[in-house]
């Protein structure tokens, strides 16, 4: 259905991002001295929740055999979630201000938990770009995976009707 060479290149694209995204945020987490509000966790859950679901759904992108179109539509469409809540989420609570701007960091509640509290903000906005870049693949994804997994199933109704007037 889709070109099996693009499916993987969002794959790929998508474990790049996970990665990045673990990198930035356990790099942000790592540099905290006082704990970490949610929004920064909950970035953290969904780089490794990527990570996790790319451990099924890149093997089975190669090896189509072994697909569970079901399984593969749930895992994305979790994904889609899961990155669109961060993507949207982390922004509004750091308010997107400049990151030289030392009474904007010292002020918000994400930014004002490190030592070098300009380099966390810019961990935190790099992160936010690669949350909606892997977003984008997880849709581009979830799209794919949805017409390749319901190629099987009959989508009309349960009931039969009687023979059409020119079968009579």
């Amino acid at each position: 259905m889709v070109s099996k060479v693009l499916n993987i290149g969002l794959r790929s694209w998508q474990l790049i991002c996970s990665i990045l995204i673990v990198g930035l945020i356990g790099n942000a987490i790592a540099s905290a001295y006082a704990g970490n509000p949610a929004m920064v966790n909950y970035d953290m859950f969904v780089g490794v929740f990527g990570l996790l679901s790319l451990l099924y759904l890149l093997p089975v992108t190669l090896l189509e055999g072994y697909n569970f179109p079901m399984l593969s539509i749930g895992l994305d469409a979790l994904n889609v979630l899961f990155w669109f809540c961060a993507a949207v989420a982390t922004p509004a609570y750091t308010g997107v201000h400049s990151c030289s701007n030392r009474n904007y960091t010292a002020h918000n509640h994400i930014m004002n938990g490190a030592f070098n509290r300009e380099k966390r903000c810019r961990e935190i906005q790099a992160s936010t770009a690669f949350l909606w870049f892997g977003w984008a693949a997880w849709v581009a994804t979830l799209v794919f995976s949805a017409m390749g997994g319901t190629g099987g199933v009959n989508m009309r109704g349960g009931i039969r009707r009687g023979p059409a007037m020119s079968q009579v």
